[in-house]
């Protein structure tokens, strides 16, 4: 990237050969980034170079000694991890973490910032030594207090109870974890936070001990929420009360476990949590995934799919063999989708077998089988014994290898219908995945019936929502045609008790089906592209994801940040 920055920068006549090599021997003796080295030589202004990067980037610039950061947002990520990759971060907007960098290619830090935040990660470019000077401003004060701060100072507001000399946890007594697990403060507080949970309409839980801090955070409508800060000490007593509710082993504290906890909340609601535990550098995280089967919404006229597109499914999941596929990423609604088209073709005269990794919820009349990668049963040998038991209807959890995708296309092809998920962008991108992994093409035209790609966009909370005033241009921008504009209103988040003050209630899926046509499948056996294809697809009707999230923008479901947020424009 290094040289590939000077020679562009000498393109652009913004420093000179004999510049450029002045730099690069500094940067072989003395290390560090190119940029920086190309400033400290005065070859150009750091405001040059930051408006150049952020021109070849396509990115925003920021000038970070006019900027005050929140010490908040400096707190979401560590010093060390900000010297490190050489970035800051800056603001935080709704889930999104705006990150200030001298290198926006560096993918590998983009993705260290999401898995330590849990937040999107939005980027701006500013100079190597304007991150450096910002990073000793606001990390290296905290850093150099830190070191000055005597005994007495850093035990004031403790209360000595709180202070315990910790031991070992491989160590710890049974008998006392269980006693502390059973104390009525713990077992009211677990109980207290499943209910918030619930009543908050929660997805997941996220119980997480960290090195000073202990918090409980819930996911709802796709972003995490932080609930409750429980007293530090009662960490590891929460986690075991958790660990005995759901029949895991609370001894064992080094590795990972998985349960389940049914909990009953009147004589006919039940809820499932299913439960997931990570031992982390200190102490055991929690997630637990909330299973709510009376609140599994089985209609597909309700799960957001348009009249048209969800003709096109309907017409292809009642076929009787052939392949439905559904894509999109982790957490985008597949699952709940596939059980619909289940849940619909549910009959007595069927023999209906999944393979499911995990196995959500439990349907009468469909035998579902929960795989286990330890002792191989794993899709591919699940699928195999499937074919051995008289089935009529197979749905498969997700085609991860070849060996999936081959045995899924040979029972397509023997009179099965094959229903299963994938990870990809879109429909038309489904293809080129499948023979990417080795199908060939003339069997994908021969057994699949159709892609249903989709995404899950957060509702505006009806309560609250309020019209919003939008530039015509951004409209245009987001794919509207001239003659739509003006004829619909726009609505904007706000925030209410009804929504918990967050704007939105509930999720809408967008759905983009490709039926596979014959001009589509002639298109794959030519060795048409992804591009080619859906443009082929549109023009034979195809409502694409941007065009179904534009839809619900026109309806006021959504709005304008869900579309950018949840599709890509598609030209």
């Amino acid at each position: 990237m290094a040289a590939r920055l000077g020679e562009l920068l000498v393109r652009e006549n913004l420093i000179s050969l004999q510049q450029l090599q002045q730099a690069q021997d500094l940067q072989k003796k003395e290390g560090g980034r190119l940029g920086y080295h190309l400033t400290k030589l005065g070859a150009l202004e750091e405001s040059e170079l930051t408006g150049f990067l952020s021109k070849q980037y396509g990115v925003p610039s920021i000038d970070l000694e006019s900027f005050d950061i929140d010490a908040e947002v400096l707190g979401l990520i560590p010093a060390d991890v900000c010297k490190k990759h050489l970035f800051i971060p800056v603001n935080r907007v709704g889930a999104s973490l705006i990150v200030a960098m001298s290198d926006p290619s560096n993918i590998f830090a983009i993705d260290e910032v999401k898995f330590l935040t849990g937040y999107g990660v939005e980027v701006v470019v500013s100079s190597e030594q304007a991150i450096q000077e910002a990073i000793e401003k606001y990390y290296g004060a905290e850093q150099e207090a830190g070191g000055e701060l005597s005994y007495d100072e850093v035990m004031e507001g403790f209360d000595e109870s709180e202070i315990t000399v910790s031991e070992m946890e491989e160590d710890e007594n049974v008998v006392d974890l269980e006693r502390s697990a059973e104390d009525k403060p713990v077992v009211r507080l677990v109980n207290l936070m499943l209910v918030d949970a619930i009543k908050k309409g929660a997805s997941d839980i996220h119980v997480e001990p960290y090195e000073k801090d202990f918090r409980v955070r819930f996911r709802i409508d796709g972003v995490l929420y932080e609930a409750m800060k429980p007293p530090f000490k009662l960490r590891n007593a929460i986690s075991s009360r958790l660990k005995i509710m759901s029949n895991l082993d609370i001894a064992e504290r080094r590795l990972p476990q998985d349960g389940r906890i049914k909990l009953k909340l009147s004589k006919d609601k039940e809820m499932d949590f299913r439960v997931s535990v990570c031992p982390t550098l200190y102490g055991e995280k929690v997630v637990m995934r909330l299973l709510d089967k009376s609140n599994l919404q089985l209609d597909m006229t309700k799960l957001g799919f348009e009249p048209e597109p969800l003709k096109i499914f309907k017409d292809c999941i009642h076929r009787p063999y052939g392949m439905v596929l559904v894509t999109g990423p982790t957490g985008s609604g597949k699952t709940t989708t596939l059980y619909s088209a289940l849940g619909e073709l549910n009959q007595i005269s069927d023999n209906i077998s999944t393979a499911e990794d995990p196995v959500e919820f439990n349907f009468a009349g469909i035998n579902q089988v929960q795989m286990h990668d330890d002792i191989g049963l794993n899709f591919a040998a699940a699928l195999r014994s499937f074919l051995r038991q008289d089935p009529d209807i197979i749905m498969v959890g997700e085609i991860r290898d070849f060996e999936t995708a081959e045995i899924g296309v040979k029972a397509a092809l023997t009179g099965h219908l094959v229903l299963s998920t994938l990870h990809t962008n879109d429909a038309p991108g489904t293809v080129s995945r499948l023979l990417n992994m080795g199908v060939e093409p003339f069997l994908v035209t021969a057994s699949v019936n159709c892609i249903v790609a989709q995404r899950l966009a957060r509702r505006l909370c009806m309560e609250c929502k309020q019209k919003a005033d939008v530039d015509e241009q951004a409209l245009l921008d987001l794919g509207l045609e001239p003659d739509e504009i003006g004829s619909f209103d726009v609505y904007e988040k706000v925030g209410c008790e009804n929504c918990n003050d967050t704007g939105h209630k509930g999720r809408v899926a967008l759905y983009e089906v490709m039926g596979f046509s014959e001009p589509l499948k002639e298109m794959v056996i030519n060795g048409a592209s992804t591009a080619e294809l859906k443009a082929e697809a549109v023009r034979l009707g195809m409502i694409t994801l941007r065009r179904a999230a534009l839809n619900k923008l026109k309806e006021g479901m959504i709005s304008m940040g869900e579309v950018v947020g949840n599709t890509a424009p598609d030209n």
